[in-house]
């Protein structure tokens, strides 16, 4: 089992992100771009067809020498050429002279930089299949539990936890549609040659683009300028918006589990240790992990809009930037997921201690529900007055709210004493929030499932 950097705290599996993004991982894409142009090329008679079986036949990573290519590295200072010299050694016959033909190296770099990003979209996917899971089961579970809807930071109307849950998946749902929607956008092929102008190509050069891009199960890029970086950055920040709005339920989560709240609790594994000097801590370590993580990849968002900024038709400044900003964001959603979805599945609920409070300020969370029965019959702002005067006057005296109620003439008149004990009853008025959990969780079961069927990318 892979584990993660120490620095990704709590330790557990790596989501298998890092392995798509490996030096080697990288090289060996590299070699499958330039399998494909060589394919392209012999089908238009750019390059001889013979030379193609060898080409391809040579182009697998285990059979280069790796020592090799480093030492090229050094002496080159050139990210590819190494690993060309290397391809073209180790092919028989004239084949390794037609390596690499008209291309320039970021025309190989960025294209197989997107093979491997198109690897891990899928492992991000599946994760927000596994997520969108866990999120139906606790919806489905807590969809009657009430407690205090809050806004402000105090309490508002009564809801319930499975209308929280409801609005996680509506969110996640859209991330999900966001990240196939862009997929057309993001997974092109780039073949333009050294500034984007195809002249190396003749005049077959969008016929070969296409040819060359369908080998690889892309399209290609319209204008394939080295400038272009727009839909990389674009990945980025959706991967952005995916991990904060997991930072928006792990805040949640945070918060419902202190002792003051008591609602929730995340998943605590027996033998865990909260604090070294203070043996009773439960700390919420995957909500804390989570909201750490996502303010990172926040953080790259920038780095990738800065990208766009590139000089003339071509600076490799900016390839450095995207590449870092979009593994970085990558990486980092992996582990975020992986944390959402062990935390939502180990989540433990407490509707006792919801109900407790639901009743803390005494009935003043009803104030609603009695203004609305009280304003059939006298309107609304002649209602919303007499129940606001009952309201502040409990909270500023800690009187019952039921007595101040009593003593209302508005009220008295209106409502009997029965009346107003059912309209003092939170559970019975958190609207629809049981019925939006019940829709959102089959919508997120729905989108789960249409992500597991995907085929694996190549």
């Amino acid at each position: 089992m892979v584990m993660l950097p120490a620095s990704v705290w709590p330790p557990v599996a790596d989501p298998g992100i890092r392995a798509h993004l490996t030096e080697s991982a990288r090289w060996q894409a590299w070699l499958d771009v330039e399998v494909a142009l060589a394919k392209a090329e012999a089908e238009l008679g750019i390059i001889p067809a013979e030379v193609v079986p060898e080409i391809e036949r040579k182009a697998k990573l285990e059979l280069l020498d790796r020592d090799r290519i480093i030492e090229g590295l050094a002496v080159t200072g050139h990210p590819l050429v190494p690993l060309i010299w290397e391809f073209d050694r180790i092919c028989e016959g004239d084949a390794g002279g037609y390596i690499h033909w008209g291309a320039t190296t970021q025309n190989i770099t960025q294209t197989g930089q997107l093979l491997l990003i198109r690897r891990v979209h899928h492992v991000i996917l599946g994760q927000l299949s596994e997520l969108l899971e866990a999120y139906a089961d606790l919806a489905e579970r807590t969809k009657d539990m009430a407690l205090p809807g809050r806004t402000h930071g105090q309490h508002a109307v009564p809801a319930t936890f499975g209308l929280k849950v409801a609005t996680w998946i509506d969110e996640t749902c859209r991330h999900v549609e966001r990240l196939r929607q862009l997929e057309p956008r993001l997974f092109v092929a780039m073949l333009g040659g050294g500034a984007g102008t195809m002249a190396g190509f003749g005049p077959q050069a969008f016929e070969l683009a296409k040819r060359f891009a369908k080998h690889l199960d892309m399209q290609a890029m319209p204008v394939p300028a080295r400038t272009i970086h727009d839909h990389q950055t674009e990945y980025a920040w959706t991967l952005a918006m995916v991990a904060t709005t997991c930072s928006r339920v792990a805040h949640e989560i945070f918060t419902l589990m202190k002792e003051e709240f008591g609602e929730v609790e995340e998943p605590i594994s027996e033998g865990a240790v909260g604090s070294s000097t203070m043996p009773q801590k439960r700390n919420p370590k995957y909500s804390q992990s989570v909201m750490g993580l996502a303010a990172q990849v926040r953080a790259v968002v920038p780095l990738a809009l800065e990208a766009m900024r590139e000089e003339h038709e071509a600076d490799a400044t900016t390839g450095a930037m995207i590449g870092r900003a979009t593994n970085d964001a990558c990486t980092l959603t992996g582990d975020i997921l992986l944390r959402m979805v062990l935390a939502i599945r180990g989540l433990q609920v407490f509707p006792e201690r919801m109900r407790q409070n639901l009743d803390l300020s005494g009935g003043l969370i009803m104030s609603e529900a009695l203004m609305l029965e009280l304003g059939a019959a006298i309107g609304r702002q002649r209602a919303h007055d007499a129940i606001y005067d009952a309201a502040q006057a409990s909270a500023n005296t800690d009187r019952p709210f039921r007595e101040l109620l009593a003593e209302s003439d508005e009220v008295r008149e209106r409502l009997s004493p029965e009346q107003i004990e059912v309209l003092l009853d939170p559970e019975r008025y958190t609207g629809m929030s049981s019925a939006m959990a019940e829709q959102q969780a089959g919508r997120a079961r729905e989108v789960a499932s249409s992500l597991k069927e995907l085929p694996e990318p190549r």
